[in-house]
């Protein structure tokens, strides 16, 4: 029996989300919204104005159309018009750029983490654009910031299987029903740190993309460590003592985070580093156990020896600090996902496209460099993906969000150096 070779998978394009000018917000602006809402005591919002300032965040951040109202009362009405306009957005602009036909989409996978809707997301997608019949269809909910490329692995194990098929890929996250009200501090980053965001990924396997294709899928990889009660538990939706619903973000936050990040690593190492870079390792790992009284630090590989861009969801300013810390990175490494940080905030499991077209913006990205994206987020979990550039990317793309302001980046580092954020988190009961 002959074995079936793997399909190629390529990216086509992506479309990233970019919200009006007038859901444009400062962190003054939504100090202010804070004050005017009339629910934050004193105390809390002494927290979330250091935390604000303490966040990596810039001044031209996007929020849900609801929180410029003079009172905060979400409503599912206006949760799905945030979506909806996020995801039609990204989508259109998506379709516009590929000339793909909707009738030629086979696979459909959407991921939101705390909004779900009824019928879903995919389903409203299916609806709007008169997607096919027998269209396979996903719906990834409550997978945290990770669910984008986790949709991009999936849509990799479906293209096998599926010939001659194109995958869409749709990821958003929603703020307005989200916005936490009490005053339990472990919740309230959420409030600082998620702004509006969505973003459009267009896969294939069909061998004649190859040519017109922006990336080929080299390696994905995939670890979860939800087995552990302190990974499971560092980010947690719940109730607080006065019955206000919150996601809860914890002190075991990084030490999870790290714990899961450094496994994923690993393995993505042993797949794209330099003979000469695991050769260091393992020579530094075997002299350390043989001769413990030198007290050998453990050797940190070169990954930027393997890849060109390094593209880390934003997270935060402190996991990003960590990151960089742990992996070695340079600065200039970062700076894809710093800016992203500071100019978009956090728009969860998008950010990371938001991040690659930073790169793509500035002309980085020459035929045949490799992309490291890598997520990570509740459960906890950590995806990588390694692309492949098929092409130098032109970088005068009027649909990339950053082409019109791209020359006032990168801001000075000054800007975005702080004190680090007020945590003072107690652990998930």
């Amino acid at each position: 029996m002959t074995k079936k070779t793997s399909a190629e998978v390529y990216v086509i394009d992506f479309a990233c989300y970019k919200p009006p000018t007038t859901q444009k917000a400062s962190k003054e602006d939504v100090m202010k919204k804070a004050i005017q809402n009339g629910q934050f005591s004193e105390e809390t919002l002494d927290f979330m104005k250091k935390t604000l300032e303490r966040s990596g965040l810039g001044d031209s951040t996007y929020l849900a159309e609801i929180l410029f109202e003079p009172t905060y009362h979400p409503s599912i009405t206006a949760a799905r018009r945030e979506v909806e306009t996020t995801i039609f957005g990204a989508v259109d602009m998506l379709l516009a750029k590929t000339g793909v036909r909707c009738e030629d989409i086979g696979i459909l996978i959407v991921n939101c983490c705390i909004y779900n809707a009824m019928p879903s997301l995919s389903s409203i997608l299916v609806n709007r654009y008169n997607l096919k019949q027998n269209i396979i269809t996903y719906n990834l909910s409550g997978m945290g910031c990770t669910a984008g490329l986790l949709a991009t692995e999936l849509a990799k194990h479906l293209l096998q299987v599926h010939r001659n098929c194109y995958a869409l890929i749709v990821s958003t996250e929603s703020i307005t029903e989200n916005v936490y009200l009490g005053k339990d501090r472990s919740k309230l980053l959420i409030n600082c740190l998620f702004r509006v965001g969505g973003a459009a990924i267009l896969l294939s396997n069909r061998s004649s993309d190859r040519n017109n294709s922006k990336y080929q899928l080299l390696h994905a990889v995939h670890t979860n460590t939800s087995s552990s009660d302190r990974s499971y538990n560092c980010i947690f939706r719940e109730e607080d003592d006065a019955g206000i619903v919150g996601v809860n973000i914890n002190k075991d936050l990084l030490t999870s985070a790290i714990a899961t990040i450094e496994p994923n690593v690993t393995t993505v190492g042993h797949l794209i580093l330099p003979m000469k870079e695991k050769i260091l390792y393992v020579v530094n790992y075997i002299a350390g156990k043989l001769i413990p009284a030198l007290n050998i630090q453990p050797y940190i590989p070169d990954y930027s020896t393997a890849v060109e861009h390094f593209i880390p969801h934003v997270g935060g300013k402190p996991v990003l600090d960590e990151l960089q810390k742990t992996l070695g990175f340079s600065d200039e490494d970062m700076e894809a996902s710093r800016m992203t940080l500071y100019r978009y905030g956090n728009t969860s499991s998008s950010s990371i496209w938001y991040g690659l077209a930073y790169v793509e913006a500035k002309g980085r990205v020459k035929k045949g460099n490799r992309v490291w994206q890598i997520a990570f987020g509740s459960g906890f979990k950590c995806q990588s993906i390694i692309w492949r550039a098929m092409k130098t990317v032109d970088y005068d793309d009027y649909n990339n969000p950053w082409t019109d302001e791209i020359a006032a980046f990168p801001v000075p580092m000054n800007l975005m150096e702080s004190e680090p954020l007020p945590f003072y988190f107690e652990p998930s009961k």
